[in-house]
Parts: structure tokens; sequence; C-alpha cells
């Protein structure tokens, strides 16, 4: 038996095989969880697409689009959800944008409707789709949702900009949302996973370096892989876990342990 048989999983984020969130996605599959998809606009339709097809019974898929800045579409999403499964185990946000230009040089030039994007789509967004889902986690007596965040909010990383300020609010929100939703028995966790080679990632200029720093500097001298952060969402997600909430859960080798800057 896997440790997620019989749960039913929402993962949004998927871009393409190198997501954090399908790494997740194949390790909620392997320990027996049932799966649904979102994807944001429509060129990452048929990366999606493509991905399900991979999987056992993939005809029986649910893939639904979502842009998580219109609550038009979040509802959308859960309305067919509900229909198609009745009730929700696991919701993971796997979910970050901020435009190219306030990513890059001097953070005192990070715009105003730059920050706002970044907020909207990365940080409040896990509020958008956490309410709507409360009625699907009661059918199924609780749930776990979780986030993906990255160590840019205790240390300066260097192009991170308006995104460090969002995966702050992103953990911010993960703890009151924690203490929010517990007494209706679902819990609200967030993993913050060590550099990796994603879509995302590679907007981030520097992101080569870290990770180099990472296998010369970091406790266990190794970068993570997607393996690795499946298996700490398969955990949070579980009921191995089930006394974890509001947590921000650091899955780095230990790199966050380090006071000195990588750079």
């Amino acid at each position: 038996m896997g440790l997620l048989d019989g749960k039913k999983a929402l993962i949004m984020g998927v871009a393409n095989k190198r997501s954090i969130a399908w790494g997740i996605a194949s390790a909620f599959q392997r320990e027996g969880c049932e799966l649904a998809f979102t994807y944001a606009i429509e060129r990452l339709r048929g990366n999606v697409e493509e991905l399900v097809a991979t999987l056992p019974n993939p005809t029986s898929v649910p893939v639904f689009p979502c842009d998580v800045s219109k609550q038009e579409e979040i509802d959308a999403t859960y309305a067919k959800l509900g229909e198609v499964w009745g009730k929700l185990d696991i919701l993971v946000h796997s979910i970050g944008f901020a435009p190219i230009d306030d990513l890059k040089g001097r953070f005192i030039d990070t715009t105003r409707e730059g920050m706002r994007v970044a907020h909207d789509v990365s940080a409040y967004s896990l509020i958008a789709i956490t309410k709507p889902a409360m009625p699907l986690f009661a059918k199924a007596g609780g749930g776990s949702v979780m986030c993906l965040s990255f160590d840019a909010v205790n240390k300066v990383v260097p192009n991170y900009n308006a995104m460090a300020v969002a995966k702050a609010g992103l953990e911010t929100t993960t703890r009151y949302l924690a203490a929010d939703l517990g007494p209706e028995n679902v819990r609200v966790n967030c993993i913050s996973a060590g550099a990796i080679k994603t879509i995302a990632s590679s907007a981030v200029k520097g992101i080569s370096a870290l990770r180099e720093a990472v296998e010369q500097k970091a406790p266990l001298r190794r970068n993570v892989t997607l393996e690795d952060i499946g298996e700490v969402a398969v955990f949070l997600a579980s009921e191995k876990s089930r006394c974890i909430t509001g947590a921000t859960v650091f899955a780095d080798n230990g790199f966050n342990l380090l006071g000195a800057s990588w750079v």
C-alpha cells in the first residue's frame, strides 16, 4: 500500500517535466494518489497534457484551465472538480510569477506594478485557491495544503527582488491559514526548496552560480532534485505529518543553515 492510497490531489503549477510540481505529482502517483492538474495559460496546456499522458489511466486525470489571478477561473475549476471527485484531500500550490524586469537590477528600482503582480500571483493566490477548496476538504474529513518557497526570504539573493517579497508573503500566509483552518482539520505547510533548474528559476540571473555554491558549501554537499522535493511533499500530504502545520520545511540539503552569503 502507498502512503497516499485513496487520496485525491489537485496540483497547480506544472509547466513541464522539470517543474517542481511535476516532481511532486510523480511521487504522489507512485504512492497511490489520484491526480488532477491545472494550467495557467493556453500555451502550457499541451505540456501538461503530454505529461499526463505518461501516467497510468491518463483519461481519468482531470486537467483544467486556471489562471489564479482570475477568481472566476478558480471557482470554475472547483465546480468541475466537485462534479468529478466530490472531495479533495491535497492541494499543491506551486505557483510563482513576477515581471522579468522586476527580477533583475537593483531592488530599489522594483516597480509598484511588478510588486503587485508578484504578490497577487505568488502569494495571495494561496488564499484564493484554498478558500473554495474548503467544502471539498470537508467532505474528505480534512486536508493538506502545501506551497513552494525559496530561501530568499531570510537572505538577500541577487536578482530575486520582487519575488523574494512575494515569497515572504507566501510563508506568512501559510502560517495564518494554518491557524485559521486547523480547527477544520486542514493543515497548511510550505516547502522551501533548494535551487532547482526550472522555467521559473531560469529567470533569476545567477542561479547556476548558486547551485555550484550549494555543491561546495551545503552541509550535505549536493543539490536537491525533483525527486527529493517529491518525497518531502509525500510526507506533508500523508498522515505521517498529521501533527505538522504552519511550518516552512527547508529541503535544501542544509544550505539555509549557513550564515555567510553564497555570493
